[in-house]
């Protein structure tokens, strides 16, 4: 790969055709790393253990502000203040009370902790079953049930297996380190994972007090929280004894969740049946199933009704229509997903149905007939695998110096920080005098009056110094359409309404809770795209391409199809929420601000036109922030706003970070969407019309969203040419949080609809999806719909590679063989392909400035215009200094973003960060190297440093600022065309799947990327970036779920609501490969890859839709149903219909009030 440091494509050209390009696979060097050193590891603090073991050591108590926390050290203590503190909880892990408190406001006087007594801590195993203290942590329980397993016979450790494998996925590592047996048993939340096995496997609680010892089952009774069968006020768990199971006795634990491991289950589910010896008469039975009610439910009068019956097909049919009407989920449940918790219910029955006829045959096949070959795969859950990853890219040129970074995958520069903890973010920077924190107090309504507002309540409480409203803005509190302080009228939940400043965050939060706000409702309320098409709610004007006759067109062909697309939003949840630390000056109403952004000059703007001051008397300083995918590039300005006029009025440094929930509340993310289409086409698969209508869920206010439906429009053919083409596009004004950017920028929203149309022309044409594809992809030198050139050659040249190294046709073909001998599990495989737009259409976005100093000792600082966030901005940017400079990385530092060093800077987004700054960077450089250069000259074997030192003595200036006036982009919407972008960048993704019909669940075997990188300047960042987009986009398109009421209210607010992917949805196997291509206009040739590979996650989607499609067909179901995204379990399932869904109640829509409904 050739490289020179000059854009001189004509040397490239020539390396191209007179050597081999020669591919690498080996993204970083050992040599970076220290060694292991097991003797450098933190160690416990021997003076703890020693303090541990001290026989002298007494009760240790805390006292806080408004609670007392108490630590036992003996059995007896611990006894002995729960008779005196009867209504005390106990803590040990702090798994359940921690979030009550801090979620629930739950308030405890007294806490009593009995972390670490002995008594508490012990397994003893005897003839009948196995005791386990109350105090072993869920690791603990683990590893002990593990050795049992190993130790004892098969048969009489069904209910520890069971067990186990719940653990695997229950919570994730941190939180089973920490909760312990006891506090879980006796928690007994209604989507406990372990509680339905231990009553199936009929264990005991073991209980203690002062009295003295008693034994209660662990059974309904219990989990339903019965009061005669519940722990009296003093009682502790000392122990729980779980018997083994016998030879006629089968114990399973079931469960569904919206992702493998550290999610609550949606259904799960305890179940055992104890037989007449010998027989498949049932004896026994016992159902309890999670998260259908407000507890644990067990099933007792279906089981009861089943006893005596043997284990046959006629029992199971019976047994789910009994079921079905005793465990009753009404239709507006909390949760929702009514339908699908109730086909899951008699679905993990089947399960268990299945999985004791196995074990039954395995006992006798001679007696008990097996169950069909087909269903085999349906008693297996999806293993959980360490994720394979190969990365491919071009090796550098030998002939490159060896000190020329570019083009090597060079560590990010922060990446060790980033381990280690050392990191600095802007909540890191140590307190400041005097100064406070924020707390938000936000709207509850969608659409009302402010009756009346009284914050006396909140002033009242201690280290409360003010309440901001509306009424403190000196300046603005409207700038671009965007409102600060919410006045009079709230336009959506969540809106702010007043901010509470005080000594500390637990005052400030506390003060919040007490400001009393009331509301008149005002008409209309609009939540969803179709409510703001009934009352023509918009923000903008339609936007519009066409070319050809698209109405002529389709009287012209075989075929018309119609239909519509839905999907829905998703949340940045980058790693560090919002944060701004706005610090007022002493004199001339300067203000700074410390703020995790990815547009320090929108946040100065803001800040400016609230305070009503010059922009020059507000620095804005960004070192680094955890992660933005597009969520601050507005929002931050109006928070930091909003926090300066907290810091103008209290005349002291503001601390405003959001805590997760508000920040989800708050902020807003993607847009959802809804895609309208009509597609004529002829029977052999080619496009000959499309009339293709988006409206986007703008929210309440226009923030990016006609940005946003701009990109919608024109980016919404994706890698196809369609001779007749039309695409309108819309942003619908809602009351919801406004919507913002995030990565990709409407093109993921947009190109499933696309993609899902083509996939409809296949299956009406009874093609391949991937031959409708590849008929009517780009093949030569084209125009877009906006009459913008480009050569869709890398387009092919992905798409190829993708189709044969991914081996696709054998493995389709393996995936049908799979399917026909699989009824309950389902493969599928998609392929995607992609013509993604880097930059903006506005030109002056897209210019960029640098300012670079050499010091004498001959290192040097750079400063640019765009942010770190992650992402490897700052090391690419050192690399290019490197280069120019030509001198070791080792000598350039870069330490933050600041509106005082680079004025005007435009957001770092639109996946131009490197192409924009790194040309800013590149030009400063060389610019100080042509001041250099009669140095140089006179000394050419001199050292740097020699250089430098005498460059200052001949008075030549050592600093510089460097600029790019952007690409010369343009869109005329009135003529509907123009060059908006500045270049294209093209890929593949080949994603294969498993589905689960009974329950939903999938899991991703293999993913194969194909990324058109032409010269990538960091391979480790650019795949980096390639397979975080992907991981992201795979969330959007399958787990990720935002929910929202009727009324407008966000639910999914938090880790526990909203799941994002984990190692277990990361594909089994990973390839990417950077295709070489040439693209003269960037620096060095390179391309920008922060955004592409989102849209790639789509590959997931259709592979999912691929093996539904195949189960559907195996059902005798319509091959065309509606897609729509994200296919998540509950969707999954749902569309493989079956006996099973056929079997459960159906509501009528207009008698009930759903919990959640679709916003898009």
């Amino acid at each position: 790969m050739k490289s020179s440091g000059k854009c001189c494509m004509d040397q490239e050209e020539r390396s191209f055709v007179n050597r081999q390009e020669k591919i690498c696979t080996k993204l970083y060097n050992e040599d970076e790393f220290q060694p292991l050193d097991p003797s450098q590891e933190p160690i416990f603090p021997p003076e703890l253990i020693r303090m541990a073991e001290d026989p002298n050591k007494r009760r240790l108590t805390f006292q806080g502000e408004r609670t007392t926390w108490i630590a036992p050290v003996t059995l007896n203590d611990l006894l002995e203040l729960k008779a005196n503190f009867p209504e005390a909880t106990l803590i040990m892990g702090n798994t359940t009370v921690g979030p009550s408190i801090k979620f629930r406001d739950e308030f405890h006087p007294v806490f009593i902790s009995p972390l670490g007594l002995p008594e508490l801590y012990f397994v003893d195993c005897t003839d009948d079953g196995v005791t386990i203290g109350a105090g072993y942590s869920l690791a603990q329980l683990n590893d002990a049930l593990h050795l049992i397993v190993l130790e004892q016979p098969k048969e009489k450790t069904k209910t520890y297996s069971a067990l186990l494998k719940h653990l695997r996925t229950l919570a994730g590592a941190q939180i089973r380190n920490m909760a312990t047996l006891g506090g879980h048993v006796v928690s007994r939340p209604n989507f406990s994972d372990l509680n339905p096995i231990l009553a199936a496997g009929n264990a005991t609680i073991n209980l203690l007090s002062k009295e003295g010892k008693r034994q209660i089952p662990l059974n309904s009774h219990f989990l339903e929280r019965s009061p005669e069968a519940s722990l009296k006020s003093e009682e502790i768990v000392l122990s729980v004894y779980i018997p083994y199971s016998t030879q006629w006795h089968f114990v399973s634990g079931l469960r569904l969740a919206q992702r493998q491991e550290n999610a609550f289950a949606i259904v799960n589910a305890g179940m055992s049946v104890k037989f007449e010896d010998g027989t498949d008469t049932i004896k026994n039975l016992q159902m309890f199933y999670g998260s259908v009610g407000s507890t644990v439910v067990s099933a007792s009068q279906t089981c009861q009704q089943l006893i005596g019956r043997q284990w046959d097909d006629q029992m199971l049919s019976d047994a789910c229509r009994l079921v079905l009407d005793e465990i009753d989920i009404p239709p507006a449940a909390g949760g929702g997903m009514v339908e699908y918790r109730r086909t899951l219910i008699i679905s993990l029955l089947f399960k268990f149905y299945l999985k004791v006829r196995r074990g039954l045959n395995k006992m006798d096949p001679q007696k008990f007939p097996d169950i069909p070959e087909k269903f085999m795969s349906a008693l297996e859950d999806f293993p959980i695998k360490t994720p394979q990853g190969t990365q491919m890219f071009q090796c550098v040129d030998p002939y490159q110096p060896p000190q020329d970074p570019i083009g090597h995958p060079v560590m990010h520069q922060s990446a060790i920080k980033h381990a280690t903890g050392e990191a600095v973010f802007s909540d890191d920077t140590p307190p400041i005098a005097r100064e406070l924190f924020l707390a938000v107090v936000t709207s509850t309504k969608a659409h009302a009056k402010i009756i009346s507002f009284d914050a006396s309540e909140a002033l009242a409480l201690p280290g409360v110094v003010d309440v901001i409203t509306a009424e403190d803005v000196p300046g603005s509190n409207n700038h671009r359409g965007e409102i600060l302080y919410a006045q009079n009228e709230v336009i959506c939940v969540g809106q702010i309404i007043c901010t509470v400043a005080a000594d500390i965050y637990a005052h400030a939060r506390e003060a919040a809770k007490k400001v009393k706000i009331t509301y008149e409702d005002i008409e209309p309320r609009i939540i969803t795209i179709e409510q703001a098409l009934e009352h023509n709610s918009f923000f903008t004007t339609e936007k519009k391409i066409e070319q050809g006759n698209v109405e002529q067109a389709f009287k012209y062909v075989d075929q018309i199809i119609e239909g519509e697309a839905h999907v829905e939003g998703q949340e940045h949840f980058y790693m560090e929420t919002q944060t701004i630390l706005a610090i007022p000056k002493e004199e001339d109403k300067e203000m700074v601000l410390y703020v995790g952004t990815q547009f320090p000059s929108h946040v100065q703007e803001f800040v400016a036109a609230t305070l009503n001051i010059p922009r020059s008397r507000i620095a804005c300083h960004m070192k680094r922030t955890g992660g933005g995918f597009g969520g601050k590039v507005t929002k931050p300005a109006v928070l930091g706003a909003v926090g300066a006029v907290a810091a103008n009025k209290t005349g002291r440094p503001i601390r405003f970070i959001l805590e997760r929930g508000d920040d989800m509340l708050i902020t807003g993310g993607r847009h959802p969407l809804l895609g309208k289409y009509k597609i004529g086409f002829m029977n052999n698969g080619v496009i000959k019309a499309a009339d293709v209508e988006y409206y986007i869920n703008s929210g309440c206010t226009p923030d990016e969203s006609e940005s946003v439906i701009d990109f919608v429009v024109l980016k919404s053919e994706n890698a196809y040419h369609i001779p007749n083409f039309r695409c309108r596009g819309r942003a619908c004004k809602t009351n919801l949080p406004s919507n913002t950017a995030f990565r990709g920028f409407g093109f993921p929203q947009a190109t499933v609809v696309v993609e899902a149309y083509i996939t409809a022309v296949a299956s009406q044409c009874n093609l391949p999806p991937e031959e409708v594809k590849e008929i009517n992809m780009y093949k030569r030198i084209s125009k877009t719909a906006y009459k913008q050139t480009f050569n869709p050659e890398p387009l092919r040249k992905c798409w190829k590679q993708c189709l044969e190294k991914s081996s696709f046709y054998p493995r389709k073909l393996a995936a049908e063989e799979f399917n026909k001998k699989n009824y309950w599990k389902k493969r599928g495989l998609a392929v995607v392909p992609m013509k993604f737009t880097i930059g903006f259409p506005v030109a002056y976005y897209n210019q960029a400035a640098a300012l670079v100093h050499i010091y004498l000792d001959g290192s040097v600082l750079v400063t640019h215009g765009g942010c770190e966030m992650g992402q490897g901005l700052h090391t690419k940017m050192i690399q290019v200094a490197s280069r120019e400079l030509n001198i070791p990385q080792s000598y350039i530092h870069l330490s933050e973003t600041s509106t005082v060093t680079v004025p005007n800077a435009s957001f770092t987004a639109a996946s131009m960060g490197a192409d924009i700054n790194g040309k800013a960077v590149q030009n400063a450089c060389q610019i100080l190297m042509a001041r250099l250069q009669p140095v140089i000259r006179k000394n050419p074997k001199g050292k740097w440093e020699d250089w430098i030192a005498k460059a200052f003595e001949q008075s030549i200036s050592l600093s510089t600022t460097g600029y790019f006036k952007g690409y010369l982009t343009n869109m005329d919407w009135e003529k509907e065309k123009g060059e908006p972008y500045p270049y294209f960048v093209y890929g593949a993704s080949c994603s294969e799947v498993e589905v689960d019909c009974l329950t939903g669940a999938h899991k991703l075997l293999r993913t194969d990327i194909y990324m058109d990188a032409a010269f990538s300047i960091n391979p480790a960042l650019d795949i980096g970036q390639i397979e975080g987009a992907f991981i992201q986009g795979m969330g959007f398109y399958t787990i990720e779920e935002l929910k929202y009421s009727p009324e407008g209210v966000l639910y999914s607010r938090s880790p526990d609501d909203y799941k994002i992917p984990t190692v277990t949805e990361i594909p089994e196997e990973i390839r990417v490969t950077l295709v070489h291509s040439r693209n003269p206009i960037a620096i060095y040739s390179s391309k920008g890859l922060g955004e592409s590979g989102m849209f790639l996650g789509s590959s997931v989607l259709f592979a999912i839709y691929d093996a539904v499609t195949a189960a559907r067909k195996e059902r005798g179901l319509t091959k065309t149903f509606s897609l729509n995204s994200p296919a998540t379990p509950e969707w999954i399932r749902m569309t493989c219909v079956d006996q099973f869904t056929d079997m459960i109640p159906r509501d009528d829509p207009s008698t009930f009030t759903p919990w959640s409904i679709r916003v898009s």
